[in-house]
């Protein structure tokens, strides 16, 4: 499956026991940048996406940006760049 956002947006690999996530999912609300979570304990094959973004690690918050790009643990100054070079 093909997880890549739509411009605009983000797709945010996350579980519910990370701190990391709630606080950019926050963030995100709170300035209006869209995303899709997708929970890696609860889809399956999500956390093999996960893992081969990060050299085998499943570390949350991963992000997937439309440009097919990814970063982990970004702030959201980082979402906020990466979706405007996006965007041009």
């Amino acid at each position: 499956m093909d997880y890549t956002p739509e411009a605009g947006s983000i797709t945010m690999f996350s579980t519910s026991w990370c701190g990391y996530c709630k606080r950019l999912k926050s963030q995100l609300e709170s300035t209006g940048i869209p995303y899709t979570e997708i929970n890696i304990e609860n889809v399956e094959g999500t956390a093999e996406i996960v893992e081969s973004l990060n050299g085998g690690n499943q570390t949350v918050p991963t992000v997937l940006y439309p440009d097919g790009s990814a970063a982990t643990n970004p702030s959201l100054a980082d979402v906020k760049a990466a979706l405007d070079r996006a965007a041009s």
